[in-house]
């Protein structure tokens, strides 16, 4: 019951982070908005999700894990209530942040709370079931979402998580027990303003130069707000909600720099897959979200299998060769668009994606958490979530000329993003063979 609670929980954030892909188009056309205004209800979410991660994972540590796991709850329903019932693109836009702020409270105290309800070869099942539900669940919101689209509209893809948003709630209430590791150290509130104004300023001046509009002073605010957040957590030492000690350690480097690559290359394709098979192709949105299927098959087919294994061999080499294979993935993706058949252009391309991915996810969760103590186990959670969803923001904010390209010109810039993943992947892949220690992670360094 608690692996149930807490894998519905991480849901919400899994699927509404990937169900709003397919429903773009439709948005755009009801609401009257331009392609830089749909990069924003993607990326109105994955900011206050990438830069409060860390702020919501401490906050379980002190105040308790399932308290904050059924209050993220609380407020991703409430927020998803006004995004499906938002007259206009900025109550939409405000709905979104809100999500994303709930997601941002209960993912990782979702992990954190698996993280000390297992032990031994339990926890790692249990953490592998966890990655690979959540990963299938973030693969079919597409299908789903393109069904709503169709059938009722894109209000309702909004309305499908209150369902599961109260059986989370449910559930936690009834069989997690609470836990908190409260040394007394005061919420860094600075640091978590500090990171949100600076992811945002960046997030803002990326899609503006994406968009053929500058952005070269929100570009240099972004970075100098950001070194600010460096100066000020080194600062704090321990009492930081991103503790620069943890970077001394070349398997936590390699960790981080793997999942922004990775996950950056794979939210640019989730995003544009979707869209150019609509735009393009003549997909429905129900058969562009179809046609994402292998991924949620594959990962939960192949991911529990992985996490034992990365429990066995350590992650280095499963971390190594996964991204590889994502790469080839996206090589194949590159031939997609020639009016070709989906079992020839599109499937081939998925399923390779889909088991590099099954090597990697599993494995890679497991790692973070192996590289702390229990102590900082919301922490860590929370940061290697965060750096996951910044890759997918930042990528979503360098679309923009894509986003705006038609017919011939949507498929050749849909191209030259797969290869620039491709290269994405393989540097992920470099980044774990060259930092991972062949251990669990920074524990063994």
């Amino acid at each position: 019951m608690v692996l149930a609670a807490t894998i519905l929980a991480s849901s919400l954030a899994f699927i509404d982070g990937s169900v709003v892909n397919v429903a773009l188009p439709a948005i755009g056309a009801n609401l009257g908005n331009s392609p830089a205004d749909l990069q924003w209800v993607v990326n109105a979410y994955l900011l206050p999700l990438s830069a409060l991660l860390l702020i919501g994972g401490g906050a379980g540590d002190r105040f308790g894990r399932r308290r904050l796991l059924i209050g993220g709850t609380v407020l991703f329903a409430v927020a998803s209530s006004l995004c499906a019932f938002a007259p206009t693109l900025s109550w939409l836009l405000v709905g979104r942040a809100v999500q994303g702020v709930g997601a941002a409270i209960l993912m990782p105290n979702s992990l954190a709370i698996l993280g000390g309800s297992f032990a031994g070869p339990s926890k790692g099942r249990a953490i592998g079931t966890w990655a690979s539900v959540g990963a299938a669940a973030g693969a079919i919101g597409p299908l789903l979402g393109g069904w709503l689209v169709d059938v009722i509209g894109w209000r309702a893809i909004f309305l499908i998580n209150l369902p599961i948003a109260a059986g989370a709630i449910i559930l936690a209430w009834r069989y997690i027990v609470e836990t908190t590791d409260d040394a007394g150290t005061p919420l860094d509130w600075a640091g978590g303003c500090l990171a949100t104004a600076g992811l945002g300023a960046l997030t803002w001046g990326l899609t503006q130069f994406s968009s053929g509009g500058g952005g070269t002073v929100p570009l240099v605010a972004g970075v100098a707000l950001l070194i600010t957040f460096v100066a000020l957590e080194r600062s704090r030492g321990d009492r930081a909600m991103m503790p620069v000690t943890l970077f001394s350690s070349k398997s936590f480097v390699g960790l981080t720099l793997l999942t922004l690559l990775l996950y950056g290359a794979l939210g640019g394709l989730l995003l544009l897959l979707p869209y150019v098979l609509i735009r393009a192709d003549g997909y429905s949105a129900f058969a562009a979200g179809a046609a994402l299927l292998p991924l949620p098959f594959v990962l939960g087919i192949a991911s529990r299998a992985m996490g034992r294994l990365a429990a066995t061999i350590g992650p280095r080499l499963p971390l190594t060769i996964g991204p590889m294979i994502v790469a080839g993935g996206f090589i194949l993706a590159t031939r997609i668009g020639d009016a070709g058949s989906y079992w020839t252009q599109v499937f081939p391309a998925l399923l390779v994606i889909s088991l590099g991915m099954a090597g990697a996810v599993a494995p890679l969760t497991t790692a973070v958490l192996s590289s702390v103590d229990a102590r900082h186990t919301g922490t860590a959670s929370g940061f290697n979530s965060a750096i996951a969803r910044t890759g997918g923001m930042i990528a979503t904010a360098l679309l923009g000329a894509v986003l705006a390209a038609r017919g011939a010109a949507l498929v050749d810039a849909f191209r030259t993003t797969a290869w620039a993943a491709a290269g994405m992947a393989a540097a992920a892949s470099a980044a774990a063979f060259l930092l991972v220690s062949a251990g669990t992670g920074m524990a063994d360094d």
